[in-house]
């Protein structure tokens, strides 16, 4: 069992997170986190006790839709484990997911450690400048609270931003840099009819945007993006539901696309 100051929180989240289940109640897990710093102190605690090595990333609610529809006041920064991760085209357990939706996004590799710049926020270009490479990915996201839309951002913080499965493509070869990301065209099929469409512009107005808020909101809570980790930015449509059987497509133009097969 573990010892830090939220511990009965994490060790709750974890025996959710490691069975399945959804907790529907966790007035007696006190104390909770009450702020977005607690909210990632908890976040790292719960990492921890996972015993799983973290690959990056999310950023979730990047959309002022997302954002009303979680009840936060921004978006939200969750971690990503490496043992969810999947290469595009798997075959994807539902299981015991309750939200049961997939959401297609850029994702950006760290190419050296991202810190503090001279007292001033990092901008989008010093940023950039520290991106390997660009993947297409799709989010399959669940949380280990029952009653997530009503847990306040502080505890969504500590359940990782609802980060659960990630279905990962291989780096971007097309010449994506000189692109307008935001202008990108995202369409989500399923069994080759379309279900969704949307673009870049849909997180944050740009997902290289997004990135650079991350950047920032780790050093002002004392991490940072870390040479080798994975960031996927948030989705560019509205969530598409998924269901057993499903084949889902995200087509990002000239970009590629992604896939995931549903069981």
């Amino acid at each position: 069992m573990s010892s830090h100051r939220f511990h009965s929180l994490t060790d709750a989240l974890l025996s959710a997170w490691r069975d399945g289940r959804h907790l529907s109640e966790w007035s007696n897990l006190a104390p909770l986190p009450q702020n977005r710093a607690e909210g990632y102190a908890a976040q790292a605690a719960f990492c921890e006790v996972t015993a799983q090595p973290p690959m990056g990333w999310k950023i979730a609610a990047t959309s002022p839709a997302g954002q009303q529809h979680i009840n936060v006041s921004g978006p939200l920064a969750g971690r990503l484990l490496a043992s969810r991760c999947h290469a595009a085209g798997a075959h994807i357990v539902l299981g015991s997911n309750r939200m049961r939706v997939m959401e297609p996004e850029f994702a950006f590799r760290i190419g050296q450690d991202i810190r503090a710049g001279a007292g001033t926020p990092l901008s989008l270009e010093e940023v950039m400048s520290h991106v390997k490479d660009m993947h297409l990915a799709i989010e399959i996201p669940d949380s280990r609270l029952e009653h997530f839309l009503h847990a306040g951002e502080a505890l969504l913080l500590a359940d990782f931003a609802c980060a659960h499965q990630l279905v990962l493509g291989e780096a971007v070869t097309h010449a994506w840099r000189g692109l307008d990301l935001s202008q990108q065209v995202v369409q989500v099929h399923n069994h080759g009819q379309l279900k969704a469409q949307g673009s870049g512009a849909n997180v944050l107005g740009d997902p290289r945007i997004a990135l650079t808020w991350l950047a920032n909101e780790l050093i002002t809570h004392g991490m940072y993006l870390r040479e080798g980790d994975t960031v996927i930015t948030g989705t560019c449509v509205v969530p598409v539901v998924m269901n057993a059987g499903d084949a889902i497509v995200a087509d990002f133009g000239v970009l590629g696309t992604v896939s995931v097969q549903v069981a």
